[in-house]
């Protein structure tokens, strides 16, 4: 089967432009595009290590996801977070476009990335990645995140495994990814020149903030759309 290729790109008002090309294998969706510049310094495993991160330096002497992250603010590093700018992200399925700023973009893109990475805490976001959504929203996220847990748990039956209908193993994950977020932002504090990446991480953050409270809250926002499989059948 042929890699997947999902191509981002950024123009600014000043008409300067920006790509990244993600090349990943259609089974795995491991990235399998060769680096494009030397990993820097603060991609080193131990600089900030993440502290649920079970890797060791000696096998993994660079973190996987900051060496994406270097790609992204390399490219923004000029930008400042609010600046306007248009995007387009082409995939064998589709092309989004939109304008957006900055931080936004780049944020849609690391997700991406983080999620391709080989990072094992990211892994889990593979499903997501395989149906990417460009400038997801909250709810979008939401509905995502919580439709493939779900559907891991089926597959999980399926396969006479441990299965359950609660969504705390989900609030696991975004708990991992949380600290996953404040590390790398430390990291780009101690490299960034301007606020793009660092914005960008943060917006991801928040997402993974807002999580929680939803499902606290038994997803209620979203329930009226499933009054057709709630409601009794009548014939």
């Amino acid at each position: 089967m042929k890699d997947l290729h999902i191509h981002y790109r950024f123009q600014s008002s000043d008409g300067k432009e920006q790509t990244f090309e993600l090349t990943l294998d259609t089974h795995t969706l491991a990235q399998t595009g060769p680096m494009t510049e030397p990993p820097a310094p603060w991609t080193q495993l131990q600089f900030h290590q993440c502290p649920n991160c079970p890797l060791n330096a000696s096998e993994h002497p660079h973190c996987p996801v900051a060496l994406n992250l270097q790609t992204l603010e390399s490219g923004f590093a000029d930008m400042w977070s609010y600046d306007e700018l248009s995007m387009e992200v082409t995939t064998s399925e589709r092309i989004v476009s939109a304008s957006t700023t900055a931080q936004k973009g780049a944020s849609s893109l690391l997700g991406l990335m983080m999620a391709t990475s080989g990072c094992p805490h990211t892994v889990y976001f593979k499903p997501m990645a395989r149906f990417h959504l460009p400038l997801a929203s909250e709810a979008d996220t939401i509905y995502r995140a919580t439709s493939m847990y779900l559907l891991a748990q089926y597959y999980l039956n399926k396969d006479g495994q441990k299965a359950g209908l609660e969504l705390d193993g989900l609030l696991e994950l975004y708990q991992q990814m949380r600290i996953i977020n404040q590390s790398l932002a430390q990291r780009l504090r101690a490299n960034a020149h301007k606020d793009t990446a660092i914005n960008a991480v943060i917006l991801l953050d928040l997402l993974a903030k807002t999580l929680p409270y939803c499902i606290d809250d038994d997803m209620s926002e979203i329930r009226y759309l499933f009054e057709p499989f709630l409601s009794p059948q009548t014939k």
